[in-house]
């Protein structure tokens, strides 16, 4: 891997407006080649060759890392040679021009070990600091840091004069300081460069100063130390704004599987144990979305997510109607009947979905636009957890705004208050009630669209997320949207600030435990519904 990637950034430079250097120098540098005796030899023409500043070179040291550099015995000349049977095709080391053939006994391999390898990384870097593309320039800069080398501090130093990109020259400088702390200059040049190095706040900083502090003289120990502290402060406080955004994330995600859960338990009180079947069958709607699209229009392929939502919404829903028309409606102020039942039909739906699609797990593919992720500093963040973030907050707005901007909203907030009042004002409750537990069912399909795209898809999928829905739902508030949202948010962070200190089962259990512990002194959750029937 890593050949091939110096054989990539070599490669790039071939391409990039350079100034050449005088060929005749760089023909007596490939001659030394010919004359080296040891990996010792063999190495310092590496670094004289190098030093020409010829991107020409690059190709030469790529065929000395793969061991494709020969010398002919008869006249010392030096080419990249492959194999072709029982013999060589040979081609000129600068301009890769055919140069004939060659028995492999007329041809010497020039041998290289593990330094000389690492000779060549070190020098690619400085290789490609003349680039005409800033982005290469930017890579190479990069490599040097990683790869620090007293010997790369002159080309450093001519390229950071003539750069003119301040991102680039900033990271040159910065790989400029690396190399120095890897120098024998002075204590005053290592002192600057430590400060320098330290403003990174990075763990790639932190090991590089580490790594100095070892072998440091006491005087740059002390600063080197006190730099390692100020980077582990840093860095600290990056990794509580990763944890902040897992929490997020996790939130996010107990958002979507409970708010529909959040709307049939708050306006009926039915404790749903089917609700994460509903999340389920979402999921596998989008996988058959999926599928069909890959059958016949494999192009639209990264549009299967907005096809399948509605797809997803309306197949949960039908079944989320069916169950409260066909079982639900029979049972009411019957709770335990009404959750047994329940239980039975996620059952019914799981043998259902096992012998239609199969017991074992499905893959939905992710769309290029939630491929891939990005860094803010030392935060990470990937594509799909941003999307489902959005996506969950964006649902969450819209069932606000149908919730109380919609005459049905009205009359099913009037049915949450009071039943009885509703209906002897003319609205029909069973039919609310009907609708509602669809469009619960249907919020949770379209969940399972989004679940999709952080796991595989399994009968068994709404099960990790029943137990966790009904936490939110009565730690925020029984039908309360807005308690919902901050249930699941405070759930999703305390989770994840939990789980490195006590892992993710037993972070569980203390959540669980600590909202028990809530509930004994507010048994109507962060945000009680008012009205008659609540208070009775």
């Amino acid at each position: 891997m890593l050949v091939a990637a110096l054989l990539a950034v070599l490669t790039l430079v071939v391409f990039a407006p350079s100034v050449r250097a005088d060929e005749a120098v760089v023909r007596a540098g490939l001659a030394k080649f010919a004359t080296a005796k040891g990996f010792g030899e063999v190495e310092a023409a590496v670094r004289e060759l190098a030093a020409t500043g010829d991107p020409a070179v690059s190709k030469p040291l790529a065929a000395l890392s793969e061991g494709n550099l020969y010398v002919r015995k008869s006249d010392a000349a030096v080419f990249i040679a492959t194999s072709n049977g029982e013999t060589l095709s040979l081609a000129d080391p600068l301009t890769g021009a055919e140069a004939g053939t060659a028995k492999a006994g007329e041809m010497a391999k020039v041998r290289v070990n593990n330094a000389v390898r690492g000779a060549i990384r070190a020098v690619s870097g400085s290789l490609t600091l003349g680039s005409g593309d800033a982005g290469v320039r930017l890579a190479a800069a990069n490599a040097i840091f990683s790869r620090p080398d007293p010997n790369t501090i002159d080309a450093l130093d001519a390229a950071i004069a003539k750069e003119t990109d301040a991102t680039v020259k900033a990271r040159m400088q910065i790989a400029r300081s690396s190399s120095v702390l890897a120098s024998d200059r002075s204590d005053e040049e290592k002192s600057a460069a430590i400060k320098l190095i330290s403003g990174l706040g990075s763990r790639e900083a932190l090991n590089l100063l580490t790594s100095f502090q070892s072998n440091a003289p006491d005087r740059l120990k002390e600063e080197a130390a006190s730099a390692i502290r100020s980077i582990n402060g840093t860095l600290m406080a990056w990794d509580v704004a990763q944890n902040v955004w897992y929490g997020i994330s996790l939130g996010s995600v107990l958002l979507l599987a409970a708010i529909g859960l959040a709307i049939t338990f708050g306006v009926m009180g039915v404790i749903n144990m089917a609700h994460g079947e509903m999340v389920m069958l979402g999921a596998y709607t989008t996988f058959a979305v999926q599928e069909a699209i890959r059958a016949t229009a494999p192009g639209l392929l990264d549009y299967s997510l907005i096809a399948a939502l509605p797809c997803a919404f309306v197949v949960a829903a039908a079944v989320g109607i069916a169950v409260e028309r066909g079982i639900i409606r029979f049972l009411y102020g019957r709770p335990l009947e009404t959750l047994l039942a329940t239980w039975g039909v996620s059952l019914i739906l799981q043998q259902a979905v096992r012998t239609i699609f199969g017991p074992t797990n499905r893959e939905v593919a992710n769309p290029s636009w939630m491929s891939g992720g990005f860094e803010i500093g030392q935060l990470a963040i990937t594509w799909n957890r941003l999307w489902i973030v959005a996506f969950s907050l964006a649902v969450f707005a819209l069932l606000l705004l149908i919730s109380n901007r919609s005459a049905w909203g009205l009359q099913m907030r009037a049915v949450t208050q009071n039943r009885r009042m509703a209906a002897s004002m003319g609205i029909r409750t069973p039919w609310v009630d009907a609708f509602t537990f669809g469009l619960g069912s249907g919020i949770a399909g379209i969940a399972g669209v989004a679940l999709s795209q952080i796991g595989n898809v399994s009968p068994n999928l709404g099960q990790g997320y029943i137990i966790d829905s009904f936490m939110v739902v009565v730690f925020g508030g029984v039908g309360n949207l807005w308690g919902t949202l901050l249930g699941a948010m405070s759930l999703g962070i305390a989770n994840k600030f939990l789980e490195p200190y006590a892992g993710a089962v037993l972070g569980k259990i203390i959540v669980l435990v600590l909202i028990i512990l809530f509930i004994q002194k507010r048994p109507r959750g962060l945000f009680a519904l008012k009205g008659r029937a609540v208070e009775a």
